[in-house]
C-alpha cells in the first residue's frame, strides 16, 4: 500500500520529527501548508506531509480508509486493516531521521487526527506527542499511557465532527490517566485557522508533558531532543 509523501522541511540534521496526516478529499500538498507552520516554529525538525493509500471522491482527493456501512463492518475495522501502513510509515520517517519517538510529533486533521490517535492507541510509543485537529476515536480507548502528550484542538461549530467526540475523548483518556488537553476553538467549523495553529504551537513550547514530571520523581533525566525543547 504505496503512501506519497511530501517534505515540507529536510535540516542537514534533524533534532526533532513532525508528520502531518490530512482528513478525506485533501492530500499531502495541501497539508504540507500546515506543514509550514512548524517549519518556521522549529527550523531544526524534520517536517513530512504523508498521502493516504486510497482514492477519494474530490480529484487529487484521498483518504486513509474506506467509508464502511454499519451493517457490514465498523470503522475500526476500516482503520485496523490499514494502521500497519500508518505505523510503518511513522518507523520508516524516524529511522531515515535518527530521530527517537519521544522527539516525534504527530499531526492529524479530521480523518488523519482519528488515524494519529488509533494509531497511539495501537502503539503507545509511536510518538511523544500527537496535535489532533477536529479528529476523534473510531473507537474510545481502554487504556491510556502518560508516556504521550495528546493535544486536542476543536471548533465549537463543528458538524462534521462535533465537539462533542473530543469531549469525550479527554473524559475517557483523563479517567485512564493519560496526558491530554483540549483547547476548543470558538465560532470554528470543520477547519484549521490561525488561532488553532497558535495553540499547537504554545503547547509543543511551553506545555510540560506529564511523563518529565514522572521521571523525575523515578530520578531519571527527560532527554534533550524531546518535541517540548523546540524553542
Amino acid at each position: 500500500m504505496a503512501l506519497r509523501y511530501v517534505i515540507v522541511q529536510q535540516p542537514t540534521r534533524a533534532a526533532q520529527l513532525f508528520l502531518l496526516y490530512h482528513g478525506v478529499n485533501d492530500n499531502p500538498d495541501s497539508m504540507a501548508q500546515i506543514g509550514n507552520w512548524f517549519a518556521q516554529a522549529f527550523p531544526e525538525a524534520l517536517v513530512v506531509a504523508v498521502g493516504a493509500p486510497y482514492p477519494a471522491s474530490a480529484p487529487q482527493g484521498r483518504q486513509w480508509y474506506l467509508e464502511i456501512p454499519a451493517h457490514d463492518r465498523s470503522e475500526q475495522q476500516g482503520v485496523d486493516a490499514v494502521m500497519p501502513t500508518f505505523i510503518e510509515s511513522v518507523r520508516h520517517w524516524q529511522q531515515e531521521s535518527g530521530v527517537q519517538p519521544a522527539a516525534t510529533a504527530l499531526v492529524g486533521f479530521s480523518q488523519g487526527g482519528t488515524m494519529v490517535l488509533e494509531g497511539i492507541k495501537a502503539q503507545p510509543d509511536l510518538a511523544g506527542r500527537a496535535i489532533v485537529f477536529s479528529g476523534r476515536y473510531a473507537t474510545l480507548p481502554e487504556r491510556a499511557s502518560s508516556r504521550n502528550t495528546l493535544h486536542l484542538i476543536h471548533g465549537d461549530y463543528d458538524e462534521q465532527i462535533p465537539l462533542a467526540h473530543a469531549e469525550a475523548a479527554m473524559q475517557r483518556l483523563t479517567a485512564l490517566g493519560g496526558d491530554v488537553t483540549l483547547d476548543v476553538v470558538d465560532d470554528l467549523p470543520h477547519a484549521i485557522d490561525e488561532r488553532s495553529m497558535q495553540l499547537a504551537l504554545n503547547h509543543l513550547r511551553y506545555t510540560v508533558p506529564r511523563r518529565y514530571f514522572d521521571e523525575a520523581l523515578s530520578g531519571a533525566k527527560p532527554g534533550d531532543d524531546d518535541v517540548v525543547m523546540m524553542l
